[in-house]
């Protein structure tokens, strides 16, 4: 909105004390004639705002004048600041938002403040998009389009066709009464209720979105962090799940216990490995699973595992055997 655009204007003038237009079209992500014409319009509204020529010229504010944003301390503003490094407005579309209200909460500060509280931000780093080996965590790409319909939907409390791309399935539209968003690791969900029923979709399998004129039939409070936590236990005992014993070496315990969906016995063996009883998702699930950790363990049981990674590893074994 232009509105939020001017704000977001004059507060990178208050920060910078001198930005050029190009700059400013850089920041807003607009062009520079937008930039030029909302300055023109600030300048109508009688914001101080001039214009520098020449080399190292551009558009400066008045000295003294500010915007009045106030209620907030050093801590909250803190708080705030490094919340706004996390990359889960992105998963919400809420990117451009999110940056524009963190240049209000800079501005908000009190001059004693605003320095302190911005470097101390910067020495805190949430969530990087590569961890100690170098993967990459990537977000998963939604349309803005499709972001916005469902936003408009959840907060305004209406119903929402969608057409979804389900796993293995041929896309289908659907109408859903959609009740919150969760993002977890970057990937963004829609909690809804379809017939009545309990539904997750996941965002990036939207593939388009129409927010209806009919109030959704919800309840009038939710309680998210308890409706993904009962949904994530169905998913996790569902589907066609395999129980394994096998051995670990205690070193990798965590890992494999990290990558199950539960732990149903555990017992040391007379040579100091460790004897589990654990489940995973499926037969593809435990294979990976037990590929991952090499000689580190040992699938004792059900036999077709066994005979699943001994396959795995004769065919590799043949791929690098020696040449004749």
């Amino acid at each position: 909105m232009r509105a939020d655009r001017l704000v977001s204007l004059v507060l990178l003038l208050r920060r910078h004390g001198r930005l050029s237009a190009a700059a400013l079209a850089s920041e807003l992500e607009v062009s520079t004639r937008t930039v030029l014409r909302d300055i023109e319009a600030l300048s109508a509204a009688g914001v101080p705002v001039y214009a520098e020529r020449g080399r190292h010229g551009g558009f400066a504010l008045l000295p003294g004048f500010r915007t009045e944003l106030t209620g907030l301390n050093h801590d909250e503003a803190l708080a705030l600041l490094v919340a706004g490094s996390r990359r889960g407005a992105q998963a919400f579309g809420l990117g451009s938002a999110l940056a524009s209200a963190m240049l209000k909460v800079v501005d908000a500060l009190p001059e004693s403040y605003r320095a302190t509280a911005a470097g101390a931000a910067e020495r805190l780093l949430i969530d990087p998009e590569t961890d100690l080996l170098s993967r990459r965590l990537v977000a998963e790409e939604v349309p803005d389009a499709v972001v916005a319909e469902v936003l408009r939907a959840v907060f305004a409390g209406h119903k929402l066709r969608i057409h979804y791309a389900a796993v293995d399935q041929t896309p289908k539209w659907r109408t859903v009464d959609p009740i919150g968003l969760v993002t977890v690791r970057d990937q963004g969900y829609l909690l809804a209720t379809r017939a009545g029923a309990d539904r997750t979709y996941r965002l990036s399998r939207i593939l388009a979105a129409e927010e209806l004129a009919e109030p959704a039939q919800r309840p009038d409070r939710v309680d998210l962090d308890r409706a993904w936590q009962e949904r994530s236990t169905r998913f996790r005992t569902g589907g066609d799940q395999v129980t394994v014993l096998v051995r670990v070496n205690p070193a990798r315990r965590e890992d494999l216990v990290g990558t199950a969906l539960a732990v149903r016995a555990e017992e040391a063996d007379s040579d100091g490995w460790l004897r589990l009883e654990v489940t995973f998702q499926d037969p593809r699930h435990a294979e990976w699973a037990l590929w991952q950790l090499s000689t580190n363990a040992e699938a004792l049981s059900p036999q077709w595992l066994r005979d699943s990674l001994r396959d795995r590893a004769a065919a590799i074994a043949n791929r690098y055997g020696v040449s004749s």
